[in-house]
């Protein structure tokens, strides 16, 4: 069971994106699966299939998922398909099942995954994603990267400090 005890990694993003998000978002997943972790996201295009295709290619186990009713609709890089029937109401399940989130680019689906995620308190990164703010106040509640790298490091560091605080 090479799995157990990994840490579960959720990337997040559009089902369209630009050839610099899939280039970053293949980057996120294959460092991912270099790093032993268990990628979780939604099952579909865009960002998803290229941070699935980038774990797979590491040899990593992904998890998509999947707002429908059928495991057809999963990218062909998701190891195991989860279907919910939920639509978009899933994204709570993409976000619950992580450790921590890395939010790639995306429209307001992405949005709703950070919004979940700080609200259930799992640490989020972005590359080129959401940023916030409050009553005109910006709120530093994403953890901005710079590259898959930094992201994926960021990650794995607030997923050890939250192990470090249970």
């Amino acid at each position: 069971m090479p799995f157990v005890g990994s840490a579960f990694i959720a990337v997040v993003g559009g089902g369209r994106c630009s050839p610099a998000e899939r280039e970053i978002a293949e980057e996120v997943g294959t460092e991912l699966a270099r790093r032993g972790a268990v990628l979780v996201c939604g099952g579909l295009g865009g960002v998803m299939e290229a941070a699935s295709k980038g774990a797979r290619s590491a040899g990593g186990l992904t998890v998509g998922i999947l707002p429908g009713s059928g495991r057809e609709a999963a990218n062909e890089y998701v190891s195991i398909p989860i279907v919910t029937g939920l639509g978009e109401a899933r994204n709570v399940l993409v976000v619950k099942s992580a450790q921590a989130v890395i939010a790639i680019g995306g429209e307001y689906g992405t949005l709703s995954e950070i919004a979940l995620a700080l609200k259930m308190g799992v640490p989020v990164i972005g590359v080129g994603t959401w940023s916030l703010s409050k009553k005109g106040k910006s709120k530093e509640n994403i953890a901005v990267a710079q590259d898959a790298a930094e992201a994926v490091s960021l990650a794995f560091r607030a997923v050890a400090e939250g192990l470090q605080r249970a």
